[in-house]
């Protein structure tokens, strides 16, 4: 985790990284959530052709802006 939130500090504030990890095998599950501060911070992730870390190439996805209000529509 603090890789990640090393690596991808270079493009802006990193307010929280998050990599699970499978209970039973103890490894990663090859898939983790950061959250910048600004919407700039993951354009500019996003300007960089490919990002590789510690050897692999990493895949990135981009997550719609949900707003709080949103969040709590959903659950009702």
């Amino acid at each position: 985790t603090e890789e990640l939130k090393e690596y991808f500090s270079q493009f802006g504030s990193v307010q929280r990284c998050q990599l699970p990890f499978d209970k039973e095998t103890g490894f990663h599950r090859r898939y983790c959530w950061i959250k910048f501060s600004t919407p700039q911070d993951v354009q500019n992730v996003f300007q960089k052709d490919s990002h590789i870390l510690e050897g692999a190439k990493l895949t990135l996805k981009q997550q719609p802006l949900r707003r709080r209000s949103q969040r709590k529509n959903q659950s009702e």
